[in-house]
């Protein structure tokens, strides 16, 4: 009992230390005496196979070298809210395992063969920014030269975590990293390297992913920082991956839209204001704009105050404002046609410099008409009352002349009237007009500015 007790407890400790004795060892060839007219049997390899568990070095002192690179093959989805990049990668890892060699010349000339992932050990290569399960598929080869470098390549979906910088949306370009660090091997077992130059990796990810997706690859930067855990240094190669948004999509389906209904606000102005029409014209556009944001919605980013969202609000504020100066002209044309207030002098001074520059001088003040400061003499539309071809005379005349007096009187104050009521008009139309051309020069500075904004 105690004899079988003994073997079944120390036999793993002697088969380690079997193995790492044999590690000392100076050279490591493999010879094919056990191989078919196929190549190698397994058996061969299983010396290498039972120490998968060890780092395959024949001194620990030295640290393994792994080179890795990737290919990104897609860009999958860029997430606003979770601020997270989905990728599709290739990962390419390649490190040296000085017990597997052999000598072609005795293998049939066989220079490569592919084994199981399970029979070798692997580089616990991760992504930092990795935030979902490795959904990496099971039952993968890797490739062995005869010189004993293994090349592992796998594909895996990454969903990483980015800050997403959402302010000039649908023009923004993002910067992303991927990190790859080994989280048991400190920089005294394991160093990183690169297998492709960085420019390489850009130019084969840019290949691919150019033909597909929302967002385009621009280009790929690396840096190798050291990342430091407490008393443990690790090593770690860090890739900056610039991606940019296909803004086409949302310049149809926003953009365009939005700019010809502001331009279409911006032609109701042509409407005559007294025809009432301007006012419900403005208010159907207005809700139009209500219901296109509301329709929208889905297409603009769940976070964040992007620029986008301030050129709707501003496009929004634009319309509002001309609905609002529509209903001031309405409400000074009705009140020119029902009541006309009296104007004062330097608004009646301020519209004839508008309307006539060249009698635009400084007079002395005279006696008010009704507020008007004209004669009636000189007003338009006087017409002096027609002298009697019979001469009436006795008490019948006194009342005749008393007759023409009024009626005298009330022709001009008609005439008075009708010439206020000119005058508030004409001053409706010129406010008409500069607040349009204010509502111009303000719409074409907003959106120039969100213009100029975008492209920077």
């Amino acid at each position: 009992m105690e004899g079988s007790w003994f073997h079944k407890e120390r036999y793993p400790f002697f088969l380690v230390l079997s193995l790492l004795l044999q590690g000392r060892s100076s050279t490591f060839i493999n010879n094919c005496s056990g191989s078919g007219q196929h190549g190698m049997y397994p058996t061969v390899l299983d010396s290498v196979f039972d120490r998968k568990a060890f780092r395959p070095v024949t001194n620990f002192s030295i640290p393994t070298l792994v080179n890795i690179s990737f290919t990104m093959s897609a860009i999958l989805d860029v997430d606003e809210q979770l601020q997270l990049l989905s990728s599709f990668l290739w990962l390419e890892m390649v490190w040296d395992n000085p017990f597997i060699r052999w000598n072609p010349e005795e293998c049939e000339g066989i220079t490569k063969i592919s084994v199981a992932t399970k029979n070798l050990w692997l580089p616990d290569i991760f992504i930092v920014e990795f935030m979902d399960v490795d959904k990496t598929p099971k039952g993968l080869t890797a490739y062995i030269s005869n010189e004993g470098r293994i090349r592992y390549k796998k594909p895996m979906k990454v969903a990483s975590i980015c800050s997403l910088d959402i302010f000039y949306f649908p023009f923004d370009q993002q910067n992303c990293t991927l990190t790859f660090s080994s989280f048991l091997y400190t920089v005294e077992n394991m160093l990183l390297g690169m297998e492709k130059e960085v420019w390489e990796i850009a130019d084969t990810s840019r290949d691919i992913v150019q033909t597909h997706g929302e967002w385009e690859l621009l280009g790929i930067n690396k840096a190798t920082p050291k990342m430091s855990l407490g008393t443990s240094l690790y090593d770690q190669i860090t890739f900056y991956v610039a991606i940019r948004r296909r803004p086409r999509l949302y310049i149809i389906n926003l953009l365009l839209p939005s700019g010809f209904l502001i331009a279409i606000d911006a032609v109701s102005f042509y409407l005559p204001a007294e025809s009432g029409n301007r006012a419900p014209f403005k208010i159907t556009l207005l809700l139009g704009y209500n219901v296109f944001l509301l329709m929208m919605n889905d297409l603009l980013p769940t976070s964040g105050t992007p620029l986008i969202s301030v050129y709707f609000a501003l496009c929004l504020s634009l319309m509002v404002v001309s609905l609002l100066e529509t209903i001031f002209i309405t409400y000074l044309l009705h009140l020119a046609t029902t009541q006309p207030p009296p104007m004062p002098q330097w608004l009646h001074s301020l519209l004839l410099c508008c309307t006539s520059p060249r009698k635009c001088y400084p007079t002395a003040p005279q006696k008010r008409n009704k507020g008007l400061g004209l004669p009636s003499a000189h007003l338009p539309g006087v017409k002096e009352p027609v002298e009697l071809v019979v001469k009436v005379s006795g008490p019948r005349e006194a009342e005749l002349n008393e007759c023409l007096g009024s009626t005298r009187v009330q022709q001009e104050d008609e005439t008075q009237k009708q010439h206020l009521v000119d005058l508030w008009v004409k001053f409706s139309h010129i406010m008409d007009t500069l607040l349009f051309c204010l509502y111009l020069l303000f719409m074409a500075t907003s959106v120039v500015t969100v213009i100029i904004l975008w492209n920077t």
